[in-house]
């Protein structure tokens, strides 16, 4: 997963749960899945007002306690395949209709799959996926907390920087310039 680092605007890479394909039998294709953790934090000074509303970077700093993963933490997983239909995103279990149609969302998965690189078979060095054919792939999200959503305790800074960093392992996204995942994920969540 990552975290951000205001000061420096970069994300630090922490934990990576899994990253895997699986081949369904017969002509189904390839689905490819990466799922990541990112910690949750409470803000012991907050930040107010935005210096600039489609970054959504703040005024001033904040100072915020990141809290233990062993506990507290977002868990999610993309998924993506030639055969979905349509974005898709599941939170704590619940499908979430419009989730995939909001600004927040659609600047994260579109910023990271703009980013995306060929998936390569590390053995035989064969493109698996092109990074072209990513961007005609949807995806399917699904996101849990170990602790209560909307509780103050920073529930979509730690779901957003998982999403990012789900599909930064599930594409292989390399930044253009350094803390550009960091920029992407805080388009979800200035937290």
């Amino acid at each position: 997963f990552f975290f951000l680092n205001e000061k420096s605007q970069k994300m630090t890479a922490s934990r990576k749960v899994v990253v895997a394909l699986s081949k369904v039998d017969g002509d189904d294709p390839i689905i490819h899945t990466a799922t990541v953790s990112a910690p949750t934090n409470i803000a012991c000074i907050k930040y107010w007002g935005k210096a600039n509303k489609h970054y959504n970077t703040p005024i001033n700093s904040s100072l915020s306690l990141t809290l233990d993963q062993s506990d507290l933490r977002a868990v999610t997983t993309a998924t993506a395949s030639p055969s979905f239909d349509s974005d898709r995103l599941w939170l704590n279990g619940q499908e979430v209709d419009s989730a995939c149609t909001s600004k927040r969302f659609r600047a994260c998965v579109d910023g990271v799959v703009a980013l995306a690189t060929d998936k390569v078979d590390s053995s035989s060095g064969k493109i698996l996926v092109s990074k072209d054919d990513w961007k005609k792939m949807h995806v399917h999200i699904a996101s849990y907390n170990t602790f209560p959503t909307a509780a103050g305790l920073a529930s979509s800074a730690a779901g957003y920087a998982a999403l990012v960093a789900a599909l930064v392992e599930l594409y292989g996204a390399k930044e253009s310039y350094p803390g550009e995942f960091t920029a992407i994920a805080r388009q979800g969540s200035g937290s």
